[in-house]
């Protein structure tokens, strides 16, 4: 049967999250923002607490509201942990980016298996992790063992297991693919890598806020992601690391800085780590960034985990069931798990003329984003989009592709995508 925009309706009406779209800011009207798995809203809690931060704490107290700034790492980092982790308090800090955490997690990974030669990683990783992963390597004299990875469902689990063996130090992949969304199986994968004695380091940059993680659960050892997106913290807000308390002094991380120093302003000579997830701090936190991961923490807690999860996979449902009767005979197919178990909340579809229609879109007043060679990436944030606003995108896509308006956009992709 044909989705009429009077379903989409419905299922709003019905939605339990449905008051959570009122407590962010709007942009301009008629606006439809596709690209929450990129770059979260901003919550309105979020701009009323940063004019506080800023002209009470900042503008009035100056250097003496460091007496309650200087434990927001670990503070918020607590809350997350707790509320979309899956991680008991003291596991997780928020501190630096998704790319310097990876450094740091997978350094101290190595240097807690000297003996390994090995880093096992899929060839459909983030390509930071990547680039890092390759540095490490090359720094080390090490081997970097890539495992193939389908363009939508991912490495397989058997390839992965195959690649793991005596001489494999760390496994690192992430849990949601950023191009497809795939789903990998955390506790599974995590189990296999600790069959062979090797550490494992999850990227959680596409899952936190949009699937349940269970790290503590899974017996995760290190992980790390952004706060950018699902948790809608702000761009470039600091991104936080997990460390598995079953680590704490075994793992040791390769930058030391003041803020994994004991008793820090001791100013004392020679470097005597924290003994707990502290001591993956580096330099002095970001307290602006930090109140915009805590207000979106806060948000997504009081949502709650299952919800978030149940309209994720509601949302892409319908994007994908609209893409099966609309878009499908115009040239675009689904480039994403059609199983929802293993899909993360965002979709990609997936078009010869795909960065065309991206730009033709966002024209259109229709946010989503490009990712090479044929993918339009379209993230619909459970917290933040409606489903009649996916109804009308891809209603709008329709019309467009169909009277041809992407061939005006003919020339090489913009730099940001």
């Amino acid at each position: 049967m044909p989705i009429e925009r009077a379903d989409a309706l419905a299922l709003d009406a019905a939605d339990p999250l449905a008051g959570f779209r009122d407590r962010f800011t709007e942009p301009e009207p008629g606006l439809i923002y596709l690209d929450g798995n990129s770059l979260g809203r901003l919550p309105r809690a979020t701009r009323d607490r940063l004019v506080e931060v800023i002209d009470r704490e900042w503008g009035g107290g100056l250097v003496r509201s460091w007496e309650h700034w200087i434990d927001l790492p670990v503070r918020v980092g607590d809350q997350l942990g707790t509320a979309l982790l899956g991680a008991e308090p003291g596991q997780v800090l928020v501190a630096d980016v998704t790319t310097v955490n990876l450094y740091k997690l997978a350094a101290a990974a190595l240097d807690a298996r000297p003996d390994r030669r090995v880093i096992v990683t899929a060839a459909d990783e983030f390509p930071t992790d990547l680039y890092v992963l390759d540095g490490l390597a090359a720094a080390r004299g090490l081997q970097v063992r890539v495992v193939a990875a389908d363009p939508v469902h991912g490495p397989a689990p058997a390839d992965v297991r195959a690649a793991l063996d005596s001489d494999v130090a760390l496994l690192c992949l992430s849990h949601v693919g950023y191009r497809s969304g795939a789903l990998a199986d955390l506790p599974g994968l995590t189990a296999a890598a600790h069959e062979v004695g090797a550490l494992v380091l999850w990227d959680l940059s596409h899952a936190v806020g949009a699937v349940p993680i269970g790290l503590d659960a899974a017996g995760v050892d290190l992980a790390t992601g952004c706060t950018y997106k699902y948790l809608n913290a702000g761009p470039g807000a600091p991104a936080f690391l997990y460390v598995n308390r079953a680590l704490h002094g075994l793992a040791r991380q390769p930058i030391w800085g003041w803020f994994g120093q004991r008793n820090q302003f001791t100013m004392a000579a020679g470097y005597d780590p924290e003994p707990d997830v502290r001591a993956f701090g580096t330099g002095t936190p970001a307290v602006l960034g930090l109140v915009g991961v805590e207000e979106g923490v806060r948000l997504l807690a009081e949502a709650g985990l299952d919800r978030l999860r149940a309209k994720g996979i509601a949302l892409t449902e319908l994007g994908i069931a609209l893409t099966d009767a609309w878009l499908v005979p115009l040239g675009f197919d689904v480039a994403s798990p059609r199983d929802s178990a293993r899909r993360g909340s965002h979709l990609t579809l997936r078009h010869p003329e795909a960065w065309p229609v991206c730009a033709m879109l966002i024209d259109a007043a229709v946010i989503g984003d490009f990712r090479g060679p044929d993918g339009l990436r379209l993230g619909p944030a459970p917290l933040s989009t409606r489903f009649v606003e996916l109804w009308d995108a891809l209603d709008r896509l329709r019309s467009l592709v169909d009277a041809g308006e992407h061939h005006r956009y003919a020339g090489a992709a913009r730099r940001v995508t």
